[in-house]
């Protein structure tokens, strides 16, 4: 199958550039960094297991993306293919406390968490002549955790892929709140490199553009939307850089 690489319409989306921009772009205040380095040789042996246990045919490697990995593969990719997962599903779960979130405000980042489905694309690596380097070379750039070995669902039938999932028992896992406060949060955090709403716009639009409509990140963005539009504008603010929308309880 050739890999399908034009960009599908996006329809208009309730959160915008200019509500984004109605937050402080950025805060000074950074968290602690609480993911720490893999033990030596982690990513040699999980990619010897993947290739002995977990390729077919032998040397092959899928790839399930939900998120970033679609538009930013950060892999050669020889093939990609719309896939749907069962048992799995795109959530904020993340907590982050320096990059888009910071200690007094905390934001979620995206992931796969357990539960529900999602659709997404399967890409299949471009190894060359040496798989088990091109494996170590994207396992370098993930998470520390074993990826998940999944079956997924595509329209030329199912491929043994891999997952980059989040652990229940990673120290930064947090479940997705109900989507009111998941609101709150993504409406209101802020970090040294930007800002959750920001994150949130991009993945959305990102994820229209593969072809793919999340209804439940799409119910988020309004939200958020909503919530933004009750700030000043840009350009109004008086000060320095405003002040985010408070959290409910906070």
């Amino acid at each position: 199958m050739t890999p399908d690489t034009k960009d599908h319409p996006i329809p208009p989306l309730s959160l915008t550039r200019a509500l984004v921009d109605r937050l402080p772009p950025r805060t000074d205040e950074r968290g602690p960094i609480l993911v720490a380095d893999p033990e030596p040789g982690f990513e040699d042996r999980v990619a010897a297991e993947i290739l002995k246990d977990w390729s077919d045919p032998p040397g092959t490697v899928w790839v399930f993306a939900a998120g970033s990995l679609i538009w930013n593969p950060r892999m050669e990719v020889a093939e990609r293919r719309t896939a749907h997962l069962t048992g799995w599903r795109r959530a904020f779960c993340i907590s982050d406390r320096r990059f888009r979130g910071s200690p007094s405000a905390p934001g979620l980042m995206m992931s796969v968490d357990r539960g529900g489905s999602c659709t997404g694309v399967v890409l299949r690596m471009d190894t060359g002549d040496d798989a088990h380097a091109a494996l170590v070379s994207l396992l370098q750039k993930e998470p520390p955790l074993p990826p998940q070995r999944v079956v997924a669902e595509t329209e030329s039938g199912p491929v043994k892929a891999i997952l980059f999932a989040i652990d229940p028992a990673f120290p930064i896992y947090r479940p997705e709140p109900e989507i009111e406060e998941l609101a709150d949060i993504l409406a209101s955090s802020v970090g040294h490199i930007g800002t959750m709403a920001e994150y949130l716009l991009n993945t959305v639009i990102e994820l229209e553009r593969a072809g793919i409509h999340d209804p439940h990140l799409w119910h988020v963005q309004e939200m958020v939307a909503e919530r933004l539009s009750r700030l000043p504008e840009a350009g109004t603010r008086h000060g320095i850089a405003g002040s985010a929308p408070s959290r409910a309880g906070a």
